[in-house]
């Protein structure tokens, strides 16, 4: 049964805007100030919230904007109710978070309407969400353990070889597995990296001071950045030969590490989804006020509706075809590139190559 709180100093509307909503089977709580409104709606999580405007202790506008605030009820529909017609009033609901507004005197009929359309919309975006947590789950069940045991395996059966057979064992022998551990090492810190940068990409999101800080940064020259982790990325892959750069001289609004960040994931995806011996280009070159950034091979490339769903511990056709990551790579580059106030563009065809094109502001 949906709980419905109330919020009006009127005695008397409240009372009959409560017995209406009782008669069609909701549970209704009440209350007639913005103070006890935010106390009720703390503790009793109702499904909506249906406050009026101009109230003593906290009007409906310092209410909502509490609400937003608190994660615990940020997300609860809310329908203010409000004796003006002027825009401006509802403009200002709307910048902090109101659902809907009914303006006085309204029929009872309309509120029904208005707070059905609220919960479904509701249902419907909690359906989404559990949709998702449970793709989620199921990629991290079917990626995870494979990613963490496949280095691990490595490591432990080379070190037990080497612990138990040293004194038989050649030193080409010992310097092959050597460098075979160091590789699943490295394969295993990745994951590891990416998964700490994914964590914290996704609490910066919420934090405006440090999202002012990342962007006051800069990087002088992109040539030279962009140039350095092109060639460094193509060399550790044995794809030098495929790699073609054309890359401008300027500046950018963004760290040299995070920008090296953001082309090395992307890159490093071009590389992995085209065979050797073909082309892969990296270019930048100014738009406007943007540095555009184009990355683009000749790959499997991904299907239409996969260019939509880019999310973490997401690898596209994983059961059809073989890969090593965690699927956090694309999705930290969209991040980092977004807090940044810029934007990654995908296109895409299959079996003709992936083109990704990333714009970032550049100084005044």
């Amino acid at each position: 049964m949906p709980k419905i709180l109330i919020v009006d100093d009127d005695a008397q509307l409240r009372s009959t805007i409560q017995m209406v909503l009782k008669l069609k089977g909701y549970e209704v709580i009440d209350a007639d100030n913005g103070v006890t409104a935010l106390k009720l709606a703390r503790a009793a999580l109702p499904d909506i919230i249906i406050s009026d405007i101009n109230m003593p202790q906290a009007d409906g506008f310092a209410a909502l904007a509490e609400l937003r605030k608190d994660p615990a009820t940020a997300h609860i529909p809310l329908i203010l109710m409000t004796g003006e017609s002027e825009p401006s009033g509802m403009r200002k609901g709307m910048e902090l978070g109101a659902d809907d507004f009914l303006t006085k005197p309204f029929a009872m009929n309309a509120l029904l309407k208005a707070v059905e359309a609220r919960l479904k919309k509701h249902d419907v975006v909690k359906e989404t969400a559990e949709k998702k947590l449970a793709e989620l789950r199921a990629n991290l069940s079917l990626m995870l353990p494979h990613e963490l045991n496949t280095p691990l395996v490595g490591i432990l059966g080379y070190g037990e070889i080497i612990s138990t057979c040293a004194d038989s064992l050649q030193p080409g022998e010992l310097a092959e597995m050597g460098r075979n551990i160091l590789e699943s090492g490295q394969r295993l810190q990745r994951l590891i990296q990416n998964f700490l940068i994914y964590s914290q990409l996704e609490l910066l999101r919420a934090d405006d001071k440090e999202i002012a800080s990342m962007r006051a940064k800069r990087t002088d020259d992109v040539n030279e950045t962009l140039t350095l982790v092109a060639h460094t990325k193509a060399q550790s892959l044995s794809r030098l030969a495929d790699l073609r750069t054309d890359i401008c001289h300027g500046a950018i609004c963004c760290a040299d590490d995070l920008l090296s960040k953001m082309v090395e994931e992307i890159l490093g995806n071009a590389f992995k989804f085209s065979k050797p011996g073909t082309l892969v280009k990296v270019s930048a070159m100014p738009e406007g006020r943007l540095l555009k950034i184009v990355i683009s091979d000749q790959g499997r490339g991904m299907k239409p509706e996969y260019l939509h769903s880019i999310a973490a511990y997401v690898q596209f056709d994983r059961r059809q075809h073989e890969q090593q990551g965690s699927g956090l790579g694309l999705v930290i580059a969209k991040r980092l590139i977004e807090l940044h106030g810029g934007t990654l563009a995908l296109e895409s065809a299959e079996n003709t190559g992936t083109t990704a094109t990333i714009r970032l502001p550049m100084p005044a």
